[in-house]
């Protein structure tokens, strides 16, 4: 990316580039001998040539949309003149394949916790999981009930995360909606974030406590327990019983220390939320560099968000191992364009306001910049919702692009470290997997420090390399699996961004 102070190109084949800083109408563009027809703001788009209406229009090497006004050399290019429409993609499955080995001469490590079984963790809390909206309060009584200073006797001991949801009643017992909920709270329960686990329902819920604890081939221990509140004799009988039963795990799950842990066990959750249209100039791609050193290490990536790789698609499949992992992606694509449609709604109703004040247009540019992500390695499966990952290298999981919703399916997953990317400037947090925030730009970093952990910005300032940036955040990764709090984890976030998949009717 050659350094321009004005506009940065991505791609020969472009037609428009990208302002670097705000543009008053009348500013010339040396490198692209055009002249801004009107104000411009920074990461907003500047047509470089004569666009006719119908005619696509690229970003990326890529098409970003098509031009539904005809559109003049320095005119500004955005939500009044840019559009979508079918067009056809050329899917190429497997053509980009690699056959590299994920290996490397000089492997990583990370300090991380070894469980009795195996499993690796990068925190350890204990987890008080609701299965019903119904205990959910008990849920957080129990967890509010034992103090700071109580639990400060056990300096090994990350907290305890009550994850309370709306769902578990008043739904279908069967089919896709409830099997996602019975994966995701599953998933939570067997997290090696986890040392302890104590499951609260209220008794007469559809979602039954039996259910979820045998579909899962899990048993009742000193680290697993469970509580009816029906059968326990009430509210207050029930929260006496998991106070209990908590103070008992509390000794022992403070009994861990940290041991060097290759990072080929690390599984990396990718996400982006409140994007702009340098997210998929720098946060974006320097993610992507440190997914491919993870990757290359043995390890794993989660990239998730299925409607904002829409229209990304086609470089992902190229990527595919194998041509069902190609075919199993285009299959959850098709399925969210069923979903939508069946729903009154449309693909591109995806980027937000704020996505599009930060310069994004279409579902297509956002995608497109979302997708870098997810580095250049193989494609190696396609997981639905909240199912265990199980291979190695880059994976996808079908999620929704909403933040909190697509995470904790990522979690259930076995995610145990995440990174975030930002542009606008999120606050999100996930106990009990640490989150590293990104920053897109310079500004929003320096107007939310206390919020970002890495500023990616320092790229279009020109500062660092996409490598060196991309190197920083893997090493962030190891220090974070390691025990470093991040920015969110030092405020306490993360209870509240359980969110597990809301799907079907509420009866």
């Amino acid at each position: 990316m050659p350094y321009n102070p004005l506009t940065i190109r991505l791609h020969s084949a472009d037609n428009v580039v990208v302002a670097r800083i705000d543009l008053s109408s009348g500013a010339v563009i040396p490198e692209e001998e055009v002249t801004c027809l009107g104000s411009i703001a920074f990461g907003h788009k500047i047509a470089t040539s004569f666009i006719r209406a119908g005619d696509s229009v690229k970003k990326y090497g890529q098409i970003i949309g098509f031009a539904s006004l005809d559109i003049q050399p320095g005119e500004h290019v955005h939500t009044h003149n840019l559009s979508v429409k079918e067009f056809t993609r050329d899917y190429a499955m497997g053509e980009k394949a690699t056959s590299d080995a994920a290996t490397t001469t000089e492997p990583e490590f990370f300090n991380g916790i070894i469980r009795p079984d195996g499993r690796i963790a990068t925190r350890n809390y204990i987890g008080i999981v609701s299965t019903v909206n119904c205990s959910a309060s008990v849920s957080r009584y129990i967890a509010d009930s034992i103090s700071r200073d109580e639990l400060a006797e056990f300096s090994n001991i990350d907290g305890i995360v009550p994850l309370c949801h709306g769902m578990g009643c008043g739904m279908a017992g069967s089919g896709e909606g409830f099997e996602y909920l019975c994966d995701t709270l599953r998933g939570y329960a067997k997290h090696p974030n986890f040392a302890g686990v104590l499951i609260i329902g209220l008794g007469c819920e559809v979602l039954q406590i039996e259910s979820l604890v045998q579909a899962g081939d899990m048993k009742e221990n000193p680290f697993f327990q469970t509580i009816a509140i029906q059968d326990t004799g009430g509210t207050r009988a029930a929260i006496e019983s998991g106070i209990d039963k908590i103070r008992k795990m509390l000794p022992e799950a403070d009994r861990v220390e940290r041991r060097p842990v290759p990072a080929s066990r690390l599984v990396l959750g990718l996400q982006c939320g409140g994007s702009d249209a340098y997210s998929g100039i720098t946060a974006n791609p320097a993610l992507g560099v440190a997914v491919d050193l993870l990757v290359h290490q043995g390890g794993t990536a989660v990239l998730g968000e299925t409607p904002e790789i829409y229209g990304a698609e086609h470089l992902l499949t190229r990527r595919a191992v194998k041509r069902e992992i190609a075919e199993e992606l285009l299959e959850r694509i098709r399925w969210w364009e069923r979903y939508t449609t069946k729903n009154g709604g449309k693909m591109d109703n995806n980027p937000s306001p704020g996505n599009k004040a930060g310069g994004l247009t279409t579902i297509l540019e956002k995608s497109l910049g979302a997708a870098a992500k997810g580095g250049t390695t193989n494609l190696m499966a396609v997981y639905n919702y909240a199912k265990p990952v199980t291979s190695k290298g880059l994976v996808f999981m079908d999620t929704p692009g909403y933040d909190p919703v697509s995470l904790t399916g990522i979690v259930a997953g076995g995610a145990n470290v995440i990174c975030f990317t930002t542009g606008r400037g999120s606050v999100y947090g996930c106990r009990p997997v640490p989150v590293i925030k990104l920053s897109s730009n310079t500004a929003m970093y320096d107007r939310m420090k206390e919020d970002m952990d890495i500023n990616c910005g320092l790229l279009i300032d020109g500062e660092v390399t996409m490598e060196e940036i991309g190197r920083r955040i893997f090493r962030l990764i190891l220090e974070t699996a390691s025990g470093k709090k991040t920015k969110s984890e030092a405020y306490g976030i993360g209870d509240h961004e359980f969110v597990p998949w809301l799907m079907g009717a509420v009866m």
